[in-house]
């Protein structure tokens, strides 16, 4: 297939609440403006506020359901990883563009290489800065986000200790401990310190400590992420944020189960690495609809796609970044943008039937084969 030929399909996203889509009208123009087909399902960019003359008015054709977007397209563009309904949609040689999370799901991760399709996933793509230039966006949503769910799910009405997160004069305001100093747990703490808690964030990475130590304002403390450290912080954590991130692999449990009896009655966690399996063992994904449970008197929030609740800032926020990979594709083909393009490879998950990433191959305990 010419890389000048590519038909590119962008379905609805069926995951409970997802109100993100994987292209805005300026991508659509873009891509028929390089001579590619744009095939957007109807109704796909509702949730973000994008209607389907938008799409139309800039070339897109507007096709009527989700089987008409995978039967046609060279390259599916999308958000969430495909769902159990979708995967008998995906055929050998296509390719697609999306968050995968492969690691916290090994039955997607088969089916997708049964498929014979080449996965790239978001959050796997590492530029020479050794940054995640598409996962950056969302954890900066989800991160803001964590702190604004948290302080909604500490009042009394949500189950909550009934605790106003910054407090008020001649009142303690509420203790925040936040697992993980990546852009999730930095754009917590800003936002947590902002609304004047006392924020303590744990992080193996000294140089990170250090820099955030500078950045941050007084009511942030730094400390070395151990065993110990975690569980004293525990001891008076109002609400816990977990952001730990390890590229592609399943993240580590940082607290476990017995942990649990040392938080505050009522205390809140937002499992923000539930994606990755989460850092909290008695973490399991839960969805907007049904955001909360409680274990142990802890009330956990794991909703697996926290940034769908803001689709319009998140929309924005993802396609900002990922248009320019999609272009990428599209102009030169799948092997030629790869070979050009170091942090794209990285991306390339599975490839038609073998896994190409090693936390993921390793998680599964699955032979890693070169992408």
């Amino acid at each position: 297939m010419a890389a000048s030929k590519y038909v590119v399909g962008v379905p609805n996203e069926i995951k409970i609440h997802e109100s993100r889509v994987a292209l805005i009208p300026v991508g659509a123009e873009e891509l028929t403006r390089g001579g590619h087909r744009v095939l957007i399902q109807a109704g796909a960019g509702l949730g973000s506020g994008i209607s389907d003359q938008q799409y139309a008015d800039q070339g897109a054709e507007i096709v009527p359901s989700a089987q008409d977007v995978w039967k046609n397209a060279d390259l599916i563009v999308k958000v969430k990883e495909p769902l159990p309904v979708e995967w008998p949609l995906m055929r050998p040689g296509q390719i697609v563009f999306t968050f995968f999370h492969f690691a916290a799901d090994e039955n997607l991760t088969r089916a997708v290489m049964a498929s014979g399709i080449t996965a790239i996933a978001y959050e796997t793509i590492r530029d020479a800065k050794g940054t995640l230039p598409l996962l950056t966006p969302m954890s900066e949503v989800a991160g803001r986000m964590s702190i604004q769910e948290g302080a909604k799910y500490l009042e009394k009405p949500f189950d909550g200790r009934g605790i106003l997160l910054g407090g008020v004069p001649g009142v303690l305001p509420a203790n925040v401990v936040i697992l993980g100093a990546g852009v999730v747990g930095a754009n917590a703490a800003k936002v947590a310190s902002g609304l004047g808690a006392n924020v303590t964030i744990l992080d193996v990475n000294l140089d990170r400590l250090r820099y955030l130590d500078d950045v941050m304002p007084p009511n942030v403390t730094t400390l070395y992420s151990d065993r110990h450290n975690i569980l004293d912080s525990l001891s008076r954590a109002d609400l816990l944020i977990g952001a730990v991130l390890i590229p592609g692999a399943k993240a580590p449990h940082l607290v476990r189960r017995e942990d649990l009896k040392r938080m505050p009655p009522r205390a809140v966690i937002i499992d923000v690495a539930i994606d990755q399996g989460g850092c909290i063992e008695t973490s399991h994904p839960t969805t907007h609809s049904q955001p909360t449970y409680i274990v142990d008197d802890v009330v956990h929030y794991c909703v697996t796609n926290m940034p769908g609740a803001v689709g319009r800032t998140s929309t924005y926020a993802l396609t900002n970044v990922t248009l320019p990979y999609v272009l990428q594709l599209t102009r030169k083909g799948l092997d030629q943008a790869i070979a050009d393009n170091p942090a794209l490879r990285q991306g390339v998950n599975i490839h038609r039937g073998k896994v190409t990433n090693p936390a993921v191959a390793a998680t599964f305990g699955f032979e890693c084969a070169a992408s």
